[in-house]
């Protein structure tokens, strides 16, 4: 019965933001100040989802200029569990397909977020230089999940080099950001549904590295974010245990 009532309420919430959302949006189409606005109303329902969620998320962070954020991928819980920590000026990169996608798909391309063609390897081939002209020519951060697909209890997958030839090519720092397992541990039907911690890490700067070290880069930030997801679980199965 729980799950019938919060998915009635996650319905009728995500059709009212989309709904809102594209009428908002046609004040200033593409304005990439729309996706944390959304990005942060999506965050709200993890009350809904009974998350108990800590933010770690640095006062200056909003003060660190164009970047790029990158984030582990689990599952579709992502959304109401990190959306809270994008922070201004920040978009993502998503199919152009999506934008066929009833509500969803408009409100996406309203806010500003950049659309590439992955079924054409060609075009696709250029979408390192379109996420680092969005960069530079717009001011913007992107958002980015350097798994390229969602995890679902396998741990933390292998990362592509995308983002981090991007974030070398337009000379910008990357920012990693950590949400402890949330796999299995999430019930519709259960009341309490426990902790959820997100970290976002100091950022790296990538002038260090050369397109050839881009391998590197994407190990170390691999391994930096691994390790402090291990931590964050111990410290959810800690404070979850005391209730």
């Amino acid at each position: 019965m729980l799950a019938i009532i919060r998915g009635i309420i996650v319905i009728l919430f995500t059709i009212l933001i989309f709904i809102f959302g594209c009428i908002y949006c046609l004040f200033s189409p593409r304005n990439p100040r729309h996706v944390m606005t959304f990005g942060h109303a999506f965050g709200k329902l993890h009350k809904i989802f009974g998350i108990k969620l800590v933010e770690r998320i640095p006062a200056e962070a909003q003060k660190y200029g164009p970047s790029i954020y990158i984030a582990n991928h689990q599952n579709n819980y992502d959304m109401v569990t990190m959306s809270n920590a994008v922070q201004p000026r920040t978009v993502t990169v998503g199919k152009k397909s999506l934008v066929f996608i009833p509500f969803f798909g408009q409100l996406y391309w309203l806010t500003g977020n950049i659309l590439i063609d992955r079924e054409n390897r060609t075009k696709a081939h250029g979408t390192i230089s379109q996420v680092v002209d969005q960069i530079t020519k717009k001011q913007v951060s992107v958002w980015m999940f350097p798994e390229g697909t969602r995890s679902r209890g396998r741990g933390l997958l292998p990362f592509k080099t995308g983002a981090f030839h991007a974030a070398i090519a337009a000379g910008v720092p990357i920012v990693p950001v950590c949400v402890s397992s949330t796999h299995d541990k999430i019930k519709l039907n259960r009341w309490n549904n426990g902790t959820v911690i997100v970290e976002m890490l100091p950022p790296i700067d990538t002038t260090k590295y050369t397109k050839e070290q881009v391998r590197e880069l994407a190990g170390h930030c691999r391994q930096m974010m691994q390790s402090k997801i291990e931590e964050l679980d111990k410290e959810v199965e800690a404070l979850n245990k005391r209730g």
